[in-house]
């Protein structure tokens, strides 16, 4: 390969390159927008580094990225935990009492629970969203009718937060401040689609409680 160029956004590649057996080749690898991990964004910089300083061929850095590609993620139970401790915290963040926090803890591991046995493997992201929304928002009102808990708004609003994309909306911010208008906008509509959908499931639970009411 005599030349290459490459131009990279957050949501795609594109590279160019030519060489003596044929004058051009081109090749698009689409990323989804989908969460990140962290590891193994960590673990290919650091590769990155080392292939830089010459300490592997080509093939050993073809292993090296198969090793990464087969990293584990975060067990299930792992998933169900940092839910329910992350919507306690934020119930109390947002005010809440102790009891609230131990109402949005509850809320929070049984909404993971749904996400990782119903909503990922079977709901398209608007649909999850949605029902991620009302089942955080129902078991918090059950808690709530319990007497679990004494502030319903605060309760909701801990509970739904492992839901709201909080990491895409600020890379949705730092590609446009970066000037990649492209990937910015993509997956800014992409979170906001994310927050309305939550707000749906939220106000669908609300709507049916107060006609329930009456």
């Amino acid at each position: 390969m005599e030349s290459s160029n490459a131009f990279v956004l957050s949501n795609g590649i594109f590279v160019t390159s030519g060489g003596v057996s044929e004058e051009v080749f081109a090749k698009v690898q689409n990323i989804p927008v989908s969460g990140s991990h962290l590891d193994r964004v960590e673990a290919v910089n650091q590769l990155s580094r080392e292939i830089a300083e010459g300490r592997y061929a080509v093939g050993e850095v073809r292993e090296k990225l198969e090793q990464i590609r087969r990293m584990p993620g975060k067990t299930r139970k792992m998933r169900i935990l940092g839910s329910g401790l992350g919507s306690g915290a934020f119930c109390y963040v947002y005010g809440g009492t102790l009891q609230d926090c131990m109402a949005a803890f509850l809320a929070g591991l049984l909404l993971y629970v749904f996400v990782i046995w119903v909503s990922e493997p079977h709901l398209k992201k608007m649909m999850s969203g949605i029902a991620g929304g009302a089942v955080a928002t129902a078991a918090c009102m059950v808690l709530h009718r319990l007497g679990i808990g004494q502030n319903l708004d605060r309760m909701v609003i801990g509970s739904i937060i492992p839901l709201v994309p909080g990491v895409a909306f600020t890379n949705a911010i730092r590609d446009i401040a970066d000037e990649d208008y492209i990937a910015g906008t993509v997956r800014m509509i992409d979170a906001l689609l994310v927050f309305f959908c939550i707000a749906m499931g939220v106000g669908l639970v609300y709507t049916v409680k107060q006609r329930m009411m009456f």
